[in-house]
């Protein structure tokens, strides 16, 4: 019979490399205590990462870099949104970064959350939850918010047709027809853009 700590590391490889998680994420396969002891003796034999109080990574290495890669700050705010049940949509500039739209690396990634204001300091990074009304929280796919995002983002900074470009290079045609017809139903603004990002011929 396997031990609860063998049970959770197998979970754990099986889900990659990367891979950001909590107790939560195990709470089907023992008590709370049982599974925090198990997490911390994967931990102190270094077989996993711990990132912030009770969150931790089953790390990546670079061979190219010849060392440990930084967490990945999207996994880690999921994981803590899973942790405390909260539902989470990247915000702003962290949207464009998520979507490749930005060569810049924020120092600060921001997602809106129907749970507290909370900071998070994960390496060099804070990771920012703040309190909000999530409007696109009926959107199916991960790629429809993003972009939601970003639109707000760009717009903001008067960069509507930059990311029309952006967006058209970015998603593929079947990936395009997914997210119009995912996003038919959000404030008629975002939607007249995101149909100029998804029409098949550019005018």
């Amino acid at each position: 019979m396997q031990s609860i700590e063998n049970k959770i590391y197998k979970r754990i490889c099986g889900n990659s490399r990367g891979w950001t998680f909590s107790n939560k994420d195990f709470s089907d396969l023992g008590r709370s205590g049982s599974i925090d002891i198990a997490l911390h003796r994967l931990q102190k034999s270094e077989k996993i990462r711990r990132i912030c109080r009770g969150i931790y990574d089953y790390p990546k290495y670079s061979e190219l870099l010849g060392q440990w890669l930084s967490p990945d700050i999207d996994r880690t705010a999921h994981a803590l949104a899973r942790r405390s049940g909260w539902r989470i949509q990247p915000s702003g500039n962290t949207a464009l970064n998520l979507l490749g739209m930005s060569t810049q690396v924020p120092a600060r990634f921001v997602y809106l959350s129907n749970g507290p204001n909370r900071i998070y300091r994960i390496g060099d990074v804070d990771l920012t939850f703040k309190k909000a009304m999530l409007k696109e929280t009926a959107l199916r796919y991960r790629e429809s918010a993003l972009l939601v995002q970003a639109i707000k983002a760009v717009t903001d900074q008067n960069n509507t047709d930059e990311i029309i470009e952006l967006a058209r290079r970015r998603f593929s045609s079947s990936e395009r027809k997914r997210i119009l017809k995912d996003t038919r139903y959000i404030t008629d603004w975002i939607v007249e853009i995101i149909r100029k990002i998804c029409r098949e011929d550019k005018e």
